[in-house]
């Protein structure tokens, strides 16, 4: 990721921190234009033209999607052609970041939509038949969508369901399991949060989980939430993921350790 679009995305954020708490009909509009926009390379090359000045690409941005658009998500999708982007590709992934980050404004517990989505892709990684239609580059978006309706509406909340619907019909080139992964650390990071993954061998009772939290807090100077996996291949012990810092104090790990020693 280039230096302008991490400026840009930083800009970005402040602009849906000030939404205050939103509308799921907001967000989906706002996913709606960024689709519109990834379809259309004429126009996503427009919006973000660098050698375009900002007033004309706001004024495109409005006529083209003014009548489809609440004024908040209009507003919205102005201030990221205002930007300036790295290239068009990142354009199109802020766009996303965008959309995920209004969804997030839009629930009340915002923690618990980055829980679902590792939840849900921890469910499609252990279904290989459905994560390889999922992830498909030659299956139709609309099916895609359609069947993710299917397996998980009523059982996660709408934010979380709008996010993997709108997501694995729309990847930009990701795998459907690093695609949830990163929406669920975009939505913590909307609530101030980080989002640890936790590969535990058997499940943690809710006082260790609590306990858990906030050691990493303490050790990242950031609030943290936990999201667990089992996997009883580590043995015991547990593998601790936040971001590219990782801390593997399993059972497993130390065993290999100590192969490597007396190999």
């Amino acid at each position: 990721m280039g230096s302008a679009t991490r400026h840009a995305l930083a800009a970005l954020k402040n602009s849906v921190d000030g939404w205050g708490q939103a509308e799921l009909q907001d967000a989906e509009q706002v996913f709606a234009a960024v689709n519109a926009a990834v379809a259309n390379q004429h126009l996503l090359v427009a919006l973000s033209n660098p050698a375009a000045d900002v007033s004309a690409r706001r004024e495109l941005a409005g006529r083209v999607f003014g009548s489809h658009l609440s004024p908040r998500a209009l507003q919205l999708l102005q201030d990221a052609v205002s930007q300036t982007w790295s290239s068009n590709h990142e354009f199109a992934l802020g766009l996303q970041e965008l959309a995920v980050r209004a969804t997030a404004q839009t629930a009340g517990e915002q923690s618990a939509i980055a829980a679902e989505l590792t939840r849900v892709a921890d469910t499609i990684s252990a279904n290989p038949e459905l994560e390889l239609t999922l992830g498909s580059r030659l299956g139709d978006s609309a099916v895609k969508s359609k069947l993710i309706e299917r397996l998980f509406a009523g059982k996660i909340s709408a934010p979380s369901l709008l996010i993997l619907r709108e997501l694995v019909g729309n990847p930009l080139g990701r795998r459907t399991r690093r695609l949830l992964t990163w929406a669920g650390e975009v939505v913590a990071d909307q609530a101030g949060r980080s989002v640890a993954t936790v590969t535990v061998a058997s499940p943690l009772a809710p006082e260790q989980l609590a306990k858990l939290e906030a050691g990493l807090t303490r050790r990242f100077n950031r609030r943290v939430s936990v999201t667990t996996i089992i996997d009883p291949k580590i043995i015991g012990g547990l593998r601790v993921q936040l971001g590219d810092d990782v801390i593997d104090d399993s059972v497993a790990a130390r065993l290999n350790n100590l192969r490597l020693q007396l190999a």
